[in-house]
């Protein structure tokens, strides 16, 4: 056959048809349609469940702003210029334990306003018809729901249960305590008016409404942990901008969009007026430095006036001479140059005792200057040494000092140390020379001063003395105004660009769009895993195409469902598909017959692999197609281990080929006659114990001898091939053999034996019939009618009990969600 010879290699086995694989996903139709629809519930479900999270920001700009009235040289607050990390540490700032207490002691953050929602305690920040004024100094109730219900336009009653061990934990914010307080009621409920104080052993505060009360609306009060409220708002989110290297962004999420609003809003007001008191910081100090020189200045001015006064009234002297007055100008401002440099020589001495005994470096404990500094130099060491000084203490406020940074950001600063204490060695040698060459031209001018009269000689002293007295008067003087005006006129470094505000914005979480279409995409792909793994699992037969491309026996026909009660479909209902299957076989299987003279009587044996398949179906449609056709037709009941022919001629099993087999009975008293013209039966009888060795005796070959004298048809129902030998000693009698296969049961394995006896030319003259195949199944088209028949769902193995069909509730609905075949 042409079948056998393509039989030896599986042609199209592993090419892939597109198009019938499309069909199969799309017979899964209802199942994609359950799980999307599913998949909209449950998101639906989430977008309402899970809390909605929000993000707010604000932008700010950090930029060092000098007041435009003063120059750098003369701007006592800011001589020293600005940062060059200033935005790094404003980052540490706004993320430092220290700077986030200030903010939610400010906002009263530990306080929390909830109310029951849909589906958990809501925070109600900002959305409550009320406000708590909370007395500090006083323990509140720690961490437990206060219930605040509006019993009026202006009553509400306050009521909370205490713990059942009868010790109950109250917090002070003042000193961030924690104390216990034993209580032997279990409850608190009191009525009050908005202008009561609520003064108690456990609470402390008063309310204030900011809107009318509804009668009946509840809210819960919570007093929290201080530090945690910190902590949990220590998460704000600080990026520099792009393309903007002064400006950065600051980002909170939550579920509250006021909280997060006062929150962000508040953090930059004190960012601000920190940032301004920190910059004033040098100028304040600066200034009461030089009120205290200016103060004594001023007295040591007063009396060189008056001791000016009193010499030139005793001495009668009040002017000097041409002479006098040349050594007195070149004297004076010798003398003036050389105390600017003494002076500045002792603020190098005391700029390095301050280097040398300090590991802090800020401008709270930085030697003032009462002079501009000459060296630039000098100014940017200190600047960058204050800078990153600052920015360690604050880095040490989050991390361990054995951190990389601050271990990397102690390195650069001991660099700068030590450049700053060369460069102050450098300027002390410099100024000692200076002092010497000061020091050898004033004494030049004291010789020539030694040659004026005794009298003009004490003018020229006290005159100098109050000149540069007086001097350096003005000079404090013009430095205080100075001091005093940068105070005055600070610019804050801190300036916003955007507020946070709540804008309508929508939450980033749940996304309400983007979880229906998560549900959507899980809805096909669940499914489409599920229908791939299925099909790889899958290892069952599903069309005549299948079995003609992988075996070597060829099909016969196919067979659709039988919907009737029992297997007479032929006799019962002739006008049904499955009757018009019967009669295609009738014809097809002449072919079989071939080898066989027309007149000859012809014997059809039908098996199949497994029990399950159908094949006491097809035997008995066969045998009354036969049988209808006018031809005498026997149909025997070989399959003695598990008989059931009987039960659809609706007879007893008492009496059968096992009685004959043993000699109880003589052939004719086990035939018997059918409501089907020309058709006997002669059914299987009792279950023997040795059915393959009854099988197997003289007795069979003499039964089948005396058939085909008396039958045209002699139809023989065996026991399956693949679980017993039965069948294959029963081939000897067959002028054709029909193999049953059941479309979605039988496995491809099973008929890998018989297709190897055939292409062995063991067994010849056989044909594959599919069963139970429908046009509706996920597997294509082709062949047959409908959906199949068989011994019921159960195992494979071959048993003596009847498979119930019995369906709960899941099985109907997974049925529901399988195709259908």
């Amino acid at each position: 056959m042409s079948n056998q010879s393509k039989g030896i290699h599986t042609s199209t086995a592993g090419n892939i048809d597109v198009k019938d694989y499309v069909y199969k996903v799309l017979a899964y139709w209802k199942l994609f349609l359950v799980t999307i629809v599913i998949g909209l519930i449950v998101a639906k479900f989430m977008n309402g469940y899970m809390k909605e999270i929000y993000t707010l920001d604000t932008v700010i700009s950090v930029k060092e702003e000098n007041n435009p009235l003063f120059s750098t040289g003369t701007n006592i607050a800011f001589n020293w210029g600005g940062s060059s990390d200033e935005l790094e540490t404003v980052k540490v700032i706004l993320k430092s334990r220290s700077h986030n207490e200030i903010v939610v002691k400010r906002l009263n953050f530990y306080i929390n306003y909830l109310q029951e929602g849909r589906f958990r305690i809501e925070d109600k920040y900002g959305y409550t018809p009320f406000i708590v004024n909370l007395n500090t100094s006083k323990p509140q109730l720690y961490n437990k729901l206060i219930a605040i219900e509006f019993t009026g336009d202006e009553t509400f009653k306050i009521s909370f249960d205490f713990n059942e061990s009868g010790s109950n934990s109250l917090i002070n914010y003042d000193t961030n305590s924690i104390v216990n307080l034993p209580s032997k009621e279990l409850s608190f409920s009191k009525e009050y008016h908005i202008r009561d104080t609520i003064n108690t052993p456990f609470l402390h505060f008063s309310i204030k409404q900011v809107s009318p009360f509804k009668i009946g609306e509840k809210y819960f009060l919570q007093f929290t942990s201080f530090d945690g409220t910190v902590g949990a708002n220590r998460n704000i989110n600080v990026s520099s901008i792009t393309n903007a290297a002064s400006m950065l962004r600051l980002s909170q999420q939550g579920g509250n969009k006021k909280r997060i609003e006062d929150y962000l809003n508040a953090t930059v007001k004190v960012l601000d007026s920190v940032k301004q008191i920190q910059k004033i910081e040098y100028a304040v100090k600066t200034q009461a430095y030089i009120d205290t020189l200016f103060i004594a200045e001023e007295k040591k001015l007063r009396k060189l006036e008056k001791d000016l006064g009193n010499y030139r009234e005793t001495n009668n002297i009040f002017d000097l001479s041409t002479q006098g007055t040349e050594i007195f100008g070149e004297t004076f401002t010798l003398e003036k140059e050389k105390q600017q440099i003494v002076s500045y020589n002792d603020y190098l001495k005391n700029l390095r005792g301050y280097l040398k005994s300090n590991y802090k470096y800020n401008r709270d404990n930085l030697v003032p200057a009462s002079l501009a500094l000459e060296d630039p130099k000098i100014s940017e060491l200190i600047n960058n040494l204050v800078t990153k000084s600052s920015f360690r203490e604050s880095l040490r406020n989050m991390v361990k000092d054995n951190h990389p940074d601050v271990i990397q950001i102690s390195r650069e600063i001991q660099i700068i140390k030590n450049n700053l204490l060369e460069n102050i060695s450098s300027l002390e040698r410099v100024n000692s020379n200076r002092l010497r060459k000061l020091n050898s031209n004033l004494s030049i001018y004291k010789s020539k001063k030694k040659k004026l009269p005794k009298k003009e000689q004490g003018l020229i002293s006290f005159q100098r003395d109050y000149e540069i007295s007086e001097t350096n008067y003005s000079y404090l003087k013009q430095k205080r105004y100075e001091a005093g005006t940068a105070i005055a006129a600070n610019v804050s470094d801190v300036k916003i660009i955007d507020t946070a505000k709540d804008l309508g914005q929508g939450p980033n979480y749940p996304l309400p769009s983007f979880n229906y279409l998560i549900a959507i995409m899980l809805g096909t792909i669940l499914p489409l895993f599920y229908i791939i793994i299925r099909e790889l699992l899958d290892n069952k037969i599903h069309t005549a195409e299948e079995i003609q491309n992988n075996y070597a026996i060829p099909v016969l026909g196919v067979v659709g469902k039988n919907t009737g009660k029992n297997n007479l479909a032929v006799f019962e209902r002739p006008k049904s598909s499955v009757s018009e299957s019967f009669r295609a076989l009738r014809s097809n299987i002449q072919f079989l017959f071939k080898n066989t003279n027309e007149d000859e009587s012809k014997t059809l044996i039908l098996t199949s692999s497994v029990s399950g398949e159908g094949k006491t179906m097809v035997s008995i449609n066969m045998a009354t197609v036969f049988a209808l056709s006018g031809k005498k037709t026997v149909l025997l009941g070989l399959d003695l281990r598990k008989p059931k022919i009987y039960d659809d001629f609706d007879l007893p099993n008492d009496v059968g080929i096992v009685n004959y087999l043993i000699k109880q009975k003589t052939l004719k008293e086990v035939i018997t006659p059918t409501k089907i013209p020309n058709l006997d039966l002669i059914l299987s009888g009792p279950i023997p114990p040795n059915p393959s060795e009854l099988l197997l005796n003289n007795a069979a070959d003499e039964m089948i001898r005396q058939l085909k004298k008396e039958y045209d048809y002699i139809i023989i129902d065996t026991p399956p091939v693949g679980l017993v030998s039965d069948a294959l000693e029963l081939f000897k009698y067959s002028d054709a053999v029909i193999y049953v296969v059941r479309q979605n049961y039988t496995e491809r394995g099973m008929m890998k034996m018989i297709d190897d006896k055939y292409r062995n030319k063991e067994v010849t003259n056989i044909s594959y019939v599919l069963n139970d195949f429908s046009i509706k199944s996920k597997y294509g088209y082709g062949y047959g009618y409908g959906y199949g028949y068989g011994y019921g769902y159960g195992k494979y193995s071959y048993g003596y009990h009847e498979n119930e069909d019995k369906k709960g509730f899941f099985s109907k609905l997974f049925g529901f969600l399988k195709p259908k075949k």
